[in-house]
Formats: C-alpha cells, structure tokens, sequence
C-alpha cells in the first residue's frame, strides 16, 4: 500500500476514509474498531482537548459539561459557517471546528497506515444547497478551504452518488442500467449509470438539499414540539385576546446545527416571557428546562431513536423524554411516520423523476436500483422507489461505506 491520496466521505451524520489497495479498497479504522466515525464533535468547559465521534457523543450523554456539535456539513455555503461564536469559553467559528475534524481524521488515518497523505479526494453532493448554484459554489469554495487548512496539499471532488455508482455497479450486468439513490443525513442523490465492464458510465445525476436530519426536523416538529408549547397561544400583555406562539424557536431547536446557538441569555429570556403568558404554562415550562439545562441534543437523539423504532414496523416508536419532565413521551407509529414524512417522500419522488428524466431513461429501463446511505434504509425510501421502478431490482449496497469505496477506486483512475 503506497499512496499520498486519502479518500474522504465527509457526511452530515458520518464520515469515512479509504485508499486503494492492489486488490480492491481499505477502509481506515478511524474510529476505534469501526470503519465509520461520527461526525460529531463535543468542547468540554474544563478545556481540556475537543472530542471526536462517539467519544464526543459519549461526553454528552454522560452529561459533562461542555458543547455537542452534529450535522457540521449542512452550514458550508452559509453565513453562519465564519461567524464566530463564544463556545465554551472560546470565540469558534464552524468553519475552524470542520478543519479541526478533518485533521483528527486525516491523523488518524496517517497513524493507522504509516502513510502521510499530501492530497484528499472528496466526496461532495450533487447540490449542497437546492436552487442556488451561488451557496451550491460557495460550499465546495468553503469545504475546500477546510480541507487545505487541514493540511492537505490538493484537493479535488467527485459526486457521492457517482461514487457509489463505481463501487457498487457491478451487482448487475454489464450494459445494464441502474439508478443510484443515495440519501444521507443532509442530502438526496441520485446518478443513472450504465454499467459498462469494469466501470461504470454516468448518464446523469440530481440532487436536493433533503436528508435524515430533515426527517428528523419534520418528526420533531409535528410529535415532540407540541409537548413544548409549539402550535399553542399566548396572552396579550396589554389587551384582550391571544397571539400564536412564536414558531422560530422550536424550528431551530428542531435543527441539529442550530441547538448550540439557542442557549443565550437573549433566547432564554424570550422564552421565559413567553412561559409567564403562555395559556398552557406547563408546555412552555418545558420548553424553557430544555434552553435552561441545555437539553436540545439529548431531545434531537429522542426524536431520532423513535423515527428508528417506528421505521422497523415491528413495534411502535416513543419519544421518550422523560429527562426534560417525568414520563413524558409521545408515541410514534408507522402510520404516523409516514404521515409525517409524506412531503419529504413527495421530494424524494420528484427528484428522482427528475434525475431519470435528465438522462433520457424511462423508468420501465432502470433494471436495479442500489440503495446508499444511512438514510436509504427508512421505510418509505424503498416503498417509493418500488412504486417508482416496480420492474427494477431493488439492492441495498454497504449503506454507509459505498460512497468511500468509491472514492478510493477513483484515485486510481
């Protein structure tokens, strides 16, 4: 094994590295015995060094002191990505936490190899933002600069779903044309490819801003915010009459990016007006123990244990919370998650029309379709794209390696 090229899929929810071997792909254990790193990171108030991955989950639920940080990725392109912010008890931006990820992971990947790796090829989505090809320019723009800061010497990118279509074309015969449905935690993707001997030809590919995360925003939007004083009514402070509760606070307390930055005084103040004029002060109680203990993450997991549950179809899902109040939960059935799911399913529809549509391939020619991703294995994914191509063959590829795999071979290209 002899190469300068690190392969690299940065996700939302995880992250993985490989390089090309004589006979095929290693998978770098950056994570300890796991071949997949969370892309997670947790700054204790002691001061003491970041956490990286589970570790940094680990901190959180053993409830030491410090700030959890997730879904890094789905800022590039944004504002809010070189905005510094005081977190614990140091100015940061996401941008200085992203470069500092990717040196943890170019680190270990050095000392798990004995290799010292001058150039990354990145795994990017089709569109990191959908209908916006400045923040879609400005994201790459941004993601490689961090990779640069990082360390590394060249980058380059390569579209994750073309990426799996290379590492996972060869479940079919050759001319056969397949369809690539790579749904991650912050992006859809898709790619059409004809696989043509050793490699695979890409007639087209799509993409939209659309992820677990955002199943999770939805689910917790719709179940675990009405427990908190979403959809409920306020007094007027002078006058007869309600008000609707404000929306804004629990949509971004429903976002895994945004939950760091809710815990100001200004927010809990707001909140705790809010609290005094509420027609159901219960609710809103909750709300404010959420902001006052720092509870966002721990809610966010919740929400995202009980869309896991329900999506088995085995039992029925809870969205246990009991640690903001005493035996507080909601239950999630399937019937509810895909209620709850319908539009994000409609999305997923649409731009996988799209994508078959951009390539000139009737559905009735698609003879597999390979599922990729973590977000790939949610129910409603399958059911949709079984309705979508019902005369395909549908495969489930390494949902969260293919995309790596893929990289890695392309560095030999």
């Amino acid at each position: 094994m002899q190469t300068d090229t690190l392969a690299i899929d940065f996700g939302t929810s995880n992250s993985a590295a490989a390089v090309a071997i004589p006979n095929g792909v290693f998978r770098i254990p950056i994570e300890e015995r796991a071949e997949t790193l969370p892309t997670a990171v947790f700054f204790p108030d002691d001061e003491k060094a970041m956490q990286v991955g589970a570790a940094a989950a680990d901190a959180l639920t053993a409830g030491e002191d410090g700030r959890y940080m997730r879904a890094l990725k789905s800022v590039l392109g944004l504002p809010l990505l070189h905005e510094s912010r005081l977190i614990s008890g140091h100015r940061r931006t996401i941008s200085g936490i992203i470069t500092d990820f990717l040196v943890e992971l170019r680190q270990r990947s050095e000392a798990a190899t004995g290799l010292r790796f001058r150039r990354a090829l990145s795994g990017r989505p089709v569109h990191f933002h959908t209908g916006d090809p400045t923040k879609d320019a400005q994201a790459e723009v941004d993601l490689r600069g961090c990779y640069l800061a990082a360390g590394f010497e060249e980058v380059s990118f390569l579209a994750e779903p073309e990426a799996a279509a290379m590492a996972s074309h060869r479940m079919g015969d050759a001319g056969e044309i397949g369809l690539i449905v790579d749904i991650g935690g912050g992006t859809s993707d898709f790619s059409v490819f004809r696989s043509e001997g050793a490699r695979a030809d890409i007639l087209a590919s799509h993409g939209i801003r659309l992820g677990g995360t955002d199943f999770d925003h939805s689910v917790s939007l719709a179940l675990a915010m009405p427990l908190l004083g979403l959809g409920g009514q306020l007094r007027r402070q002078m006058g007869p009459g309600l008000l609707p509760v404000p929306r804004a606070p629990y949509v971004d307390l429903a976002t895994w990016a945004k939950i760091p930055f809710l815990y100001t005084g200004e927010t809990r103040r707001m909140v705790a007006d809010m609290a005094r004029l509420a027609v159901d002060h219960q609710k809103m109680a909750r709300l404010f123990t959420v902001l006052e203990m720092e509870l966002g993450h721990e809610l966010a997991f919740a929400v995202e244990r009980g869309k896991i549950a329900a999506n088995t179809g085995r039992n029925d899902g809870r969205i246990d919370m009991g640690f903001i109040e005493p035996r507080l939960m909601e239950t999630v059935t399937q019937e509810t998650l895909d209620a709850v799911l319908a539009d994000n399913r409609a999305l997923l529809r649409r731009a996988a029309i799209e994508t078959l549509e951009i390539a000139g391939v009737e559905r009735d020619k698609i003879g597999r379709v390979i599922l990729v991703g973590g977000s790939s294995l949610m129910r409603f994914v399958s059911d949709e794209i079984r309705t979508l191509c019902p005369d395909a063959e549908i495969l489930y590829s390494d949902a969260f390696t293919a995309v790596v795999d893929g990289l890695a071979l392309a560095t030999q290209r």
